[in-house]
């Protein structure tokens, strides 16, 4: 018995304790760091102080974003921690998504549901999709790196959070840029990001994690 545990123990290497809040600066820093980039070069839409000032819908989708991204991160890195779960944060990204959806529908009930194939618009849609995506390929690495460093139990829904809160993080930045405040474009391509990034993140981080 003695041999055998001998065995299981001679490649163990010390581990680097976790500090949370060191991460959670570190995340914030890459934010601001990504944002800041995005705007210096020039991305920001041509009319956004009067946007922001006249268009309920610029802070329906920029709270949206900002909310899947916080919860999200939070979701996430919280639970690189074995004893933590993130099954209670993904529901509460579940509930934030109806009432994020049942705001689109309250919003668009104001222009009477009509030319819904127009108002989809597939080509800046795609557009639209393919920058969000992009924009979280950062933070997504990032959280990849913190997953492989923490350990966390339940990977497959850890990547999951690790997925919105990339695209959340995502969109957040792409709202200053985005041109369209049509509330049933923002209701379908934007969660279809969302979706598309937290499928990536669901294929392919919890084989790099370690635990």
């Amino acid at each position: 018995m003695d041999n055998l545990l001998d065995g299981l123990v001679a490649d163990l290497k010390p581990v680097r304790r976790r500090r949370v809040t060191v991460e959670a600066v570190a995340l914030a820093g890459l934010f601001a760091i990504e944002l800041a980039v995005w705007l210096l070069m020039g991305n920001a839409r041509e009319n956004l102080i009067h946007v922001v000032q006249t268009t309920p819908v610029f802070w329906w989708k920029l709270g949206g974003a900002a909310l899947l991204m916080t919860v999200g991160c939070s979701t996430a890195v919280a639970s690189f921690d074995p004893s933590a779960s993130p099954r209670r944060g993904l529901a509460v990204l579940g509930v934030m998504f109806g009432v994020f959806l049942a705001i689109a529908f309250v919003l668009d009930s104001k222009q009477g549901f009509s030319d819904i194939a127009a108002r989809l618009s597939l080509w800046p849609g795609l557009v639209c999709f393919a920058y969000i995506v992009t924009l979280s390929v950062p933070p997504m690495a990032a959280l990849a790196l913190l997953m492989r460093r923490g350990a966390p139990t339940d990977t497959v829904a850890t990547a999951v959070a690790c997925g919105l809160a990339a695209a959340g993080w995502g969109g957040f930045v792409f709202v200053f840029t985005c041109p369209h405040d049509d509330p049933l474009f923002i209701a379908v391509w934007y969660p279809a990001a969302a979706a598309a990034s937290a499928l990536f993140a669901r294929l392919v981080l919890p084989p790099i994690s370690r635990w």
